[in-house]
């Protein structure tokens, strides 16, 4: 193995959120880093929307101490011939918790609503009685993708984007509603990357049953992450076979 990708929601979910996370990140992921420098594998990777963004400064400290551990949120970087580019923002949703929420793009009509929307900060979480003007001052997905750093060669670049394309499978809940981006899927369909890394909507493959598939020449993935087992998909790029690996967490 050259690399391993974390496509975010990476932190523990402990009450108190706050106080966990950074514990978390303190305690577990340094050490955690520091065995991928010291084995010289390279750990790309992002917080997710799950993940509180007033850590976003202690997780990039982090993984600043290791050449080898490379915060991907909005950013890029090169492996050999392959150029990897991540995105963490995700399309709003009924959740509370807005950190990485945008509309999807200026015509977004927002779902209904769990109550006021919160911000984490670090004294803890601000309240967004008007989430809905507030989120129309933010840039859209659709901005976002365009304000990312441009590939040198788009059939060599991988795309981590936490937010999973509309339309293909990799956006189903529990409840069998479809949440994807429709701007993710019209940006991959324009841009034909080589490949493209998705998470967010955790439980999908197992409701859609797809957690690969393409737009256009572009491979799309989406391994899913369940509380009972450990997934993960191995990829070889010099073939480009890919491979699902379940393991089970429970003992």
């Amino acid at each position: 193995v050259k690399a391993v990708v974390n496509g975010g929601d990476i932190l523990c979910r402990d009450v108190p959120l706050h106080e966990s996370q950074k514990i978390f990140i303190e305690n577990f992921l340094d050490n955690h880093f520091s065995a991928y420098e010291k084995a010289g594998i390279y750990y790309l990777g992002y917080l997710g929307n799950d993940d509180l963004k007033t850590h976003d400064d202690l997780f990039s400290k982090i993984c600043s101490k290791y050449p080898h551990v490379i915060d991907m949120a909005q950013n890029k970087f090169k492996i050999g011939q392959f150029e990897f580019i991540g995105m963490n923002w995700v399309v709003d949703y009924p959740f509370r918790l807005k950190d990485r929420c945008r509309k999807d793009h200026q015509d977004y009509i927002f779902q209904t609503q769990f109550g006021p929307g919160l911000l984490s900060t670090d004294n803890g979480f601000e309240n967004l009685e008007d989430w809905f003007s507030y989120a129309s001052t933010l840039p859209t997905i659709e901005d976002e993708l365009m304000r990312l750093p441009l590939p040198q060669t788009p059939q060599k670049t991988i795309y981590l984007i936490h937010m999973p394309p509309a339309k293909v499978g990799l956006d189903v809940c529990m409840h069998g509603a479809c949440v994807g981006s429709q701007s993710v899927y019209e940006f991959i369909k324009k841009t034909q990357p080589l490949l493209t890394l998705h998470g967010h909507i955790h439980e999908s493959p197992q409701c859609s049953g797809v957690w690969k598939t393409k737009i256009g020449k572009t491979i799309c993935i989406q391994p899913g992450q369940m509380e009972t087992n450990l997934t993960h998909v191995i990829i070889d790029f010099s073939t480009m076979k890919v491979k699902m690996v379940e393991e089970s967490l429970c003992t």
